[in-house]
């Protein structure tokens, strides 16, 4: 394979198989749906248990004496609130506290794991080797050897413990546990982008195959591609690297403040812009909408206007299948950045009504 062609997962066979639409996807090439279509796909994570083949992702592991330390200066949640087979949404940032990447943290006993967007492994690598520096820490991408599958929806469990001697009833959300489930050797962790309940399947690359056939199949869980992640994800209100999400925006812009830990007793990348910015406040936010217009979709990349002036542009944009409207996601000026506000997005020269609605779009179902 030339070098600059797509990689593919150890499940790539498998797709064209079951007939996908295959896509170019942060240096992969992915399934974006297979034959039933997004729709169908989408509602069978809403309605019963899909699973999705990211094995794109990337994940890096940290060892070594300094461990907690060093991903506490990379990352800006804290890590020091992590137990062993505890997990936490995150963000590495710039110096400017903008996003280089959002991010999974995994406690380990003796290693922490970081799970990234697969278009940013190769900038997130090169980011936090830099700042490596001086810490006794032994850092590995593993993204290649490192196989992924999400089991997503209300009957993620049922399916899951009839394949493990693992109690995955009783993994709390973002938590994990090792074990075997259809004879290979996972770490299973309750979490996922669906906001449904569900989990996120760990193993090497060469047992992806086995886990897959014991997953997907009639009665048991139906393929889902990246149409459906997309949509499922949108209406859940998580933010997309790329889209809702980038070097200009600020975890605090984004409405993820959460997991800006400004007191963790540690001096992470982008702490002083962001110690600046939680002190004067934030000119902008991102928000949810819905277009008023009946039969009109607001689009990626659409420009979004306020009392006529531009403000910025459509970050996610589709109709999705539960919502059954177009609805979205853009940056507003603080002020009218709340439930209610009425502005206007250019739909291919014609100015379209809109109006911020309060996110998530469609109510989360994880496990607490």
């Amino acid at each position: 394979m030339a070098d600059n062609a797509p990689k593919r997962t150890p499940l790539h066979r498998i797709h064209l198989t079951l007939g996908a639409k295959m896509v170019p996807y942060g240096g992969y090439e992915m399934p974006v749906s297979y034959p039933s279509g997004i729709a169908a796909e989408h509602r069978a994570v809403r309605e019963r248990v899909g699973v999705f083949d990211v094995s794109h992702m990337g994940e890096f592991e940290v060892s070594g004496p300094d461990r907690n330390a060093f991903v506490q200066k990379v990352t800006c949640n804290d890590v020091g609130a992590l137990r062993p087979g505890q997990a936490q949404y995150s963000a590495i940032l710039t110096e400017q506290g903008t996003f280089v990447d959002d991010c999974l943290v995994y406690r380990f006993e003796e290693r922490l794991m970081l799970v990234v967007n697969a278009a940013n492994i190769a900038k997130d690598w090169a980011h936090i080797v830099a700042q490596k520096r001086g810490a006794n820490v032994r850092l590995r991408d593993v993204s290649d050897e490192t196989g992924l599958l999400a089991v997503q929806g209300p009957q993620a469990e049922t399916l899951l413990a009839q394949l493990t001697p693992v109690g995955v009833a009783m993994i709390p959300y973002y938590h994990c546990s090792q074990g075997k489930v259809a004879g290979v050797q996972c770490f299973i962790s309750r979490t996922g982008y669906t906001g449904e309940d569900g989990f996120e399947l760990y193993c090497r690359a060469a047992d992806l195959e086995t886990l897959w056939l014991a997953l997907v199949g009639a009665g048991r869980a139906e393929p889902c591609g990246l149409g459906a992640r997309d949509t499922l994800r949108l209406e859940a209100g998580y933010p997309l690297y790329g889209n809702d999400i980038d070097a200009t925006v600020t975890p605090y812009e984004a409405g993820l403040g959460g997991i800006v830990k400004l007191e963790k007793g540690a001096d992470f990348t982008g702490l002083p812009a962001l110690k600046r910015q939680k002190l004067e406040g934030t000119k902008r936010r991102l928000v949810g909408f819905k277009v008023t217009e009946p039969k009109v979709v607001a689009r990626h990349g659409y420009d979004v206007y306020v009392d006529g002036t531009r403000v910025d542009a459509v970050r996610s944009g589709t109709v999705t299948p539960t919502v059954n409207s177009a609805i979205g996601m853009t940056y507003l000026p603080t002020p009218q950045a709340k439930a209610g506000t009425a502005f206007t997005i250019d739909v291919r020269g014609k100015r379209a009504g809109a109006e911020v609605v309060r996110l998530p779009f469609v109510p989360h179902r994880t496990k607490r």
